[in-house]
């Protein structure tokens, strides 16, 4: 199947295929059965082993002993991204698409996501989602008007948006009763995302994109079309300002395109160092604020530009922090408590948007999908196959360091430390089990940002989520041998 490019290689095509990831699970739940536990101290809160101060930063920083080491410097993480543009087919390069797009060519990536669902789903009332509707979703896809050719666009994502695998804002279920997963939820997109425009929905409300980590649907009225100098040249270069709270939200009602938005961690947005000091910003003096500048689309859908303020008392930064593990524990415990959001959904994320957000902090990219991430042969990877017994995998997690990312199918967690002869975790995750001091079975409904040990974990009745690693992932100086 043919792909969108990625950066060459020896020996690649630049349109070589690639592994569609967006057909695989984000953060799939594990379907969370009971085993025997490691170690039964007091709970915390209902979680095994688990004691306040273990939720605090502060702990696990106090803990080491040089928690201002430098894993990665500037100069290393712009080669690390190099790298995983080059090796990393799960990462799309936008400025090699042809000027104009070919028929099969685009078929093939609305193939790729848009399947027809083949079981049972259900809407929010827990109603089966009928026939009639599924096939006027599909139709919407409108496959029969894609052209023979179609002209290039780009845009900038104006506000945060849902990427879905249909164009369509229903949300459908597994099963009836349970809406924590919707199945046509992909990911999400933040204010600044580049895109390629791939295709439109017969009513005309959503566009089919790529964006540099994910291609699926999203919605017309959160793209402002450009040409490639305006999409590729926003804040390209500084100054800027680096989101390094978990959000951090504007305010501006006189002009609403750059009102109340979210800016998650790591978006980075120009800054317009220039502005007047007198000079209002949307009925605001900014002295108490960062006047930033950010992207909007007007009644013709076309991109443009408009000051905003980001105020001071929001959490961000002059530049992408620096990538140490005191640095690491502080950006993934902002996070903690935060509702689980499968796909990026309810305005959170998923437990691999969550480390993606957590790096991205430091100007470190990853891949979208725990299933990409987890293999990328752009990052220091450990693999485990099932011929690995007990003491391979309990040596790798007794050497885990903070900030090293733990694979299970579907899930991945941060190391965050050791305490009480166990690895400890931050994960976003949607539950968790394992037995209780009493030998009950316990199965815990965490739907959030959560801090658990590793070993009492269980994925299965029999096996322990080290049983389940399948990688490990660390963020280190790549050597030439």
């Amino acid at each position: 199947m043919s792909a969108i490019p990625v950066r060459p290689r020896p020996r690649r095509l630049a349109w070589a295929c690639w592994s569609l990831l967006i057909a695989a699970p984000l953060c799939a739940a594990p379907a969370f059965a009971l085993g025997a536990a490691t170690a039964s101290p007091q709970d915390h809160a209902g979680v095994i082993g688990l004691r306040e101060d273990y939720l605090s930063a502060a702990h696990w920083i106090a803990q080491m002993s040089d928690p201002d080491r430098v894993i990665l410097d500037r100069a290393g993480i712009a080669a690390q991204n190099a790298r995983m543009r080059q090796l990393d087919a799960s990462i799309h390069d936008l400025r090699a698409l042809p000027a104009t797009l070919p028929r099969d060519f685009v078929r093939a990536q609305i193939e790729a996501i848009s399947r027809p669902p083949t079981r049972t789903l259900y809407d929010v009332q827990g109603k089966p989602v009928d026939a009639a509707q599924l096939r006027a979703i599909s139709d919407n896809v409108a496959m029969d008007r894609i052209a023979g050719t179609r002209p290039l666009q780009y845009g900038l994502v104006v506000h945060r948006a849902a990427l879905r695998a249909f164009p369509t804002g229903l949300r459908v279920f597994s099963s009836s009763g349970d809406t924590d997963i919707d199945r046509f939820q992909e990911s999400a997109l933040f204010p600044g995302d580049a895109v390629a425009v791939l295709h439109e929905s017969a009513d005309g409300q959503w566009l089919f994109v790529a964006s540099e980590r994910y291609v699926a649907w999203v919605e017309k009225r959160f793209v402002g079309i450009g040409d490639a100098a305006q999409v590729f040249g926003y804040g390209a270069s500084g100054p800027y300002r680096v989101i390094t709270g978990a959000t951090a939200t504007t305010y501006t009602p006189e002009e609403p395109r750059v009102s109340r938005l979210q800016l998650d961690m790591g978006v980075r947005v120009p800054v317009l160092a220039d502005w007047p000091a007198q000079q209002p910003v949307n009925g605001q003096q900014g002295h108490a604020a960062h006047v930033i500048q950010l992207p909007v689309r007007d009644d013709q859908g076309r991109l443009g530009f408009a000051p905003a303020l980001l105020p001071r008392s929001q959490d961000s930064s002059d530049d992408y922090l620096a990538l140490t593990p005191r640095n690491l524990l502080t950006q993934a415990f902002k996070f903690l408590g935060e509702r689980y959001g499968w796909g990026h959904s309810y305005d959170t994320r998923d437990c691999s948007g969550f480390v993606s957000e957590v790096y991205r902090s430091f100007g470190v990219l990853l891949p979208r999908n725990t299933s990409a991430q987890a293999v990328s042969p752009a990052l220091d990877r450990i693999a485990f196959g099932e011929k690995d017994g007990k003491a391979r995998r309990d040596a790798a997690v007794d050497a885990l360091q903070v900030g090293d990312l733990v694979y299970i199918p579907g899930h991945v967690m941060m190391t965050i430390g050791h305490a009480d002869g166990m690895a400890w975790m931050i994960h976003d995750t949607s539950g968790g089990s394992w037995f209780g001091a009493d030998g009950k079975r316990v199965q815990a409904h965490l739907n959030g940002v959560s801090v658990t040990p590793l070993q009492p974990m269980m994925a299965s009745d029999t096996a322990s989520y080290v049983d389940r690693i399948t990688n490990i992932q660390r963020i280190r100086p790549h050597t030439t041998k």
